[in-house]
């Protein structure tokens, strides 16, 4: 049986693409769809396109190039932005081609979280960051490590998180953010 791996990765139920040095390469159909911009529109560009401030993308860029290094794979779930500037939960998996140089060339996948998980608060890119932590189980310790802030300015992050989302604890606030109340 002949497999067509072209019609496989246009067909694949994800979002896909290929990078090099953090631009698109190529990219299905359903990553187009998911953040409203055509094929010609994304392939060439930069990664940082898909967010939703240049801050984030240099940081998660270097948090994940160390990652990438040891592991060749990383995933996370974070906030993304579409082309008419709506933001979305995206859980997002990578593969680095070559682990010494691990944003040479990749594979990723991007996955639509927005049905269960919507973005319902305004949020600073740091707040994102930190929420996105939360959602991975974080203490507030670890996620200053991850992000390298103090663990006191995360618990600063947090405490605007839980007034915005008027959780009255973590764990109401972990679930809110997953239930996009």
């Amino acid at each position: 049986m002949d497999i067509d791996y072209r019609l496989a990765f246009e067909l694949a139920p994800v979002g896909l693409c290929l990078s090099r040095d953090r631009r698109i390469v190529d990219c299905n159909a359903l990553m187009c769809e998911m953040f409203g911009v055509p094929r010609e529109a994304l392939v060439g560009e930069s990664f940082q396109v898909l967010y939703p401030s240049a801050d984030e993308y240099e940081r998660l860029g270097a948090r994940i190039a160390p990652i990438l290094n040891t592991r060749g794979r990383y995933a996370d779930d974070r906030i993304m932005k579409r082309a008419d500037g709506d933001l979305f939960w995206c859980h997002v998996s990578g593969r680095a081609i070559n682990r010494a140089s691990p944003h040479e060339a990749g594979i990723w996948s991007f996955e639509d979280l927005s049905a269960r998980r919507p973005v319902k608060a305004e949020l600073t890119p740091r707040e994102r960051e930190v929420a996105a932590r939360l959602l991975e189980g974080l203490t507030s310790k670890e996620i200053g490590k991850t992000l390298a802030i103090s663990h006191r300015t995360v618990e600063i992050y947090r405490a605007r998180l839980m007034r915005k989302y008027q959780a009255s604890t973590t764990a109401d606030l972990v679930h809110k953010l997953m239930a996009g109340a």
